[in-house]
């Protein structure tokens, strides 16, 4: 979390550290004055119960509050509320016109939600290709789940012409971002060129990051390679 506005800028990532009640009492101070990017932070630790209790309604208060002040991460949170019902009822529709503020706004987080919005026709009508273009946008500007997904357009050639090595090199960038998607997919290039430790290695840290859904997924997908390491690794615990 960072506060970029008030006379407390220097000593606030220490006193969230030490003391996180009396950096949300000064957050709030500070939100109520009208500071964005202390609504914004004030908004995120509700959400998140940081010096306080979680609040999911008062959270989205916040995040509104700063996004009307042109708050781009603070559109992109909004978006995320109403995309998952949090402190209130879902609207996909009104959180995709959230995240296309924050995207146009030029915030990679922004461009991704939308990008993902746009190729599920999750609250606006399905558009794969306008999808493309907001996960190169986002790839571009250092996103690395966005290159995951970029990836697979090229890989499979969705919207654009398939190219093998423009796939491989997103999702080698990807895992480098440390998105767990990303590296499953460099460790499948990997295995495929003979480099079966490396991606061994790379595998046994999602095994141990991952979501559980991911995870067990995984597993199962391990558990059928036609290589012995890989089929052994769906056996072990994370490490």
């Amino acid at each position: 979390m960072s506060h970029r506005q008030g006379g407390a800028t220097d000593e606030f990532p220490q006193l969230l550290r030490c003391d996180p009640a009396r950096a949300f009492a000064m957050l709030r101070v500070q939100a109520l004055a009208g500071d964005r990017a202390s609504q914004l932070a004030l908004g995120q630790m509700y959400l998140e119960g940081i010096g306080c209790e979680r609040n999911g309604a008062e959270a989205r208060y916040w995040f509104q509050h700063a996004a009307h002040q042109g708050e781009a991460m603070a559109m992109n949170m909004l978006g995320r509320c109403l995309e998952n019902g949090w402190g209130g009822g879902a609207d996909y529709e009104l959180a995709a016109v959230w995240y296309r503020e924050s995207a146009e706004h030029g915030l990679d987080w922004g461009m991704y939600n939308y990008a993902h919005l746009l190729a599920n026709g999750r609250g606006i009508r399905a558009d794969r290709a306008a999808a493309f273009e907001w996960f190169t946008r986002a790839a571009e500007a250092g996103h690395g789940r966005a290159m995951h997904f970029l990836g697979q357009y090229h890989e499979h050639g969705w919207e654009t012409a398939p190219d093998a090595e423009r796939a491989r090199e997103l999702y080698r960038r990807s895992a480098e971002k440390g998105d767990y998607r990303g590296q499953c997919s460099w460790a499948s290039v990997l295995a495929e060129q003979g480099r079966i430790d490396e991606a061994c290695d790379l595998l046994q840290r999602v095994l141990a990051t991952a979501p559980g859904y991911f995870v067990e997924a995984l597993r199962e997908e391990l558990s059928q390679s036609r290589h012995v390491e890989l089929r052994k690794l769906s056996q072990t615990d994370a490490v």
